[in-house]
């Protein structure tokens, strides 16, 4: 978990953030006049949202699969108490299927998501996680079929549609807490 201060989001961030996420390419201007607000107004907002932390990137998003490495599993890790979490962490960055990792609660330590070629691949990337003289265990679970893909687009409209409820409207309509 990273310490963000939270932003509250209205609708005009929401649908913003929505148009963003469907067409990573368009540009200010187009955002503008799909959602009937000034220029400035969109780039005022888009860029609150990126220095506040809420939009991190443009990237692509990227399927595994497609470039090759169609096993996915997630792996519990057990950290030696004397090693702590940033030097595992900082071996696991070094790892190229590791796409993420997170200091979890409950059983075990560090929860990692990684992806391998094959099976045989999965095995090698887990030995070179354990290798690492931190790391006194390890307990790995193969992803079968992704059901839900990460998303966020349903919690941005919720999160909206609260402060909507929450917060009195400005003359403009919308609730402008961004």
């Amino acid at each position: 978990m990273t310490d963000v201060q939270a932003v509250q989001l209205d609708r005009l961030d929401a649908r913003l953030i929505e148009l963003l996420a469907e067409e990573p390419r368009i540009g200010v201007l187009e955002c503008s006049r799909r959602l009937r607000v000034a220029r400035g107004t969109v780039q005022a907002r888009l860029d609150k949202l990126i220095a506040r932390g809420v939009v991190r990137g443009f990237g692509p998003e990227l399927a595994p699969a497609a470039i090759g490495f169609g096993v996915t599993s997630f792996v519990t890790l057990e950290i030696s108490q004397r090693h702590g979490h940033d030097p595992v962490a900082a071996h696991l960055r070094a790892i190229p299927e590791v796409l993420e990792a997170h200091t979890i609660t409950g059983t075990g330590d560090m929860l990692c998501r990684i992806v391998a070629r094959s099976n045989a691949d999965l095995q090698r990337v887990i030995d070179e996680i354990v290798s690492y003289e931190g790391i006194a265990r390890a307990s790995t679970i193969i992803a079968l079929a992704e059901q839900i893909p990460y998303r966020v687009l349903p919690l941005v409209r919720s999160a909206a549609a609260g402060a909507a409820r929450a917060t009195p409207e400005d003359p403009g309509g919308e609730p402008s807490r961004v």
